[in-house]
């Protein structure tokens, strides 16, 4: 694949999934009053998808401005200080992914009545402990490709937080028979599969980070079933919604 094509590939992708990721948490605010009673921890949904599509359209909104100014390294002065393009982006969209799994976690908490113990604990401590390790210059957030040795320290917390959490959500649905968490703990693990290899070797071979666009799909994936299953989109009783 040419880069030029890669490039319009890229920027058809992210279009296409920002408007559908907007349109599924507009969704499900519009229909957040069918939500029944019982159902009322679902609410974080909105917040958790929100947060994504809002740090995401940073990111992909950048990346579009940077290769409308011809070069992914384009910076821009704000303030007296040089930033990047793409790298501002990156940055916006790893701040809100790292509070969008403790939302998550969140509603792992609520849905399965559980209290928060040490793993969670330790789940929510590599979050905090990735936001501190992005505020280090060593990032460089004004590259467009990120050195693999950061890149590497501020993703290896986000793999305990999402992995952790798609650990409690599969022991616990499994347990409950809820399919519809049974097939969300299975998208988290999805989308990892696809984003650890980019983690790791994108610095190698660029072309490796196309498998974004599938582990993207997980977590549209995931809004979908949050829709489907929680925000009335099917007219179920509770007891239906909870085993979907």
């Amino acid at each position: 694949m040419s880069e030029q094509l890669r490039m319009w590939v890229e920027i058809s992708f992210n279009i296409a999934y920002l408007l559908v990721v907007w349109g599924l948490v507009i969704a499900m605010w519009r229909r957040r009053a069918e939500i029944a009673p019982s159902q009322r921890w679902a609410m974080p949904f909105i917040a958790a998808f929100a947060l994504l599509a809002l740090g995401d359209t940073g990111h992909v909104g950048f990346r579009i401005i940077a290769y409308a100014l011809g070069d992914l390294d384009a910076t821009f002065s704000l303030g007296g200080l040089q930033l990047g393009w793409v790298g501002l982006g990156a940055l916006s969209t790893a701040v809100t992914l790292t509070f969008f799994y403790a939302l998550i976690y969140l509603i792992w908490l609520r849905r399965f009545d559980r209290r928060l113990d040490w793993f969670g604990a330790v789940l929510l401590a590599a979050g905090v402990a990735r936001l501190v390790i992005m505020a280090f210059p060593q990032n460089q957030w004004n590259s467009a490709v990120p050195p693999q040795s950061w890149s590497l320290y501020r993703n290896l917390p986000l793999i305990v937080s999402g992995l952790g959490v798609a650990y409690l959500i599969l022991r616990d649905a499994a347990a409950a028979k809820d399919r519809t968490f049974l097939w969300i703990g299975a998208m988290i693990l999805v989308s990892y599969a696809f984003y650890m290899p980019v983690i790791f070797w994108v610095q190698q071979m660029p072309m490796i980070g196309m498998l974004m666009i599938p582990k993207t799909l997980a977590y549209v994936a995931i809004a979908w079933l949050g829709y489907r299953h929680l925000f009335g989109a099917r007219k179920t009783t509770a007891s239906t919604l909870a085993h979907a």
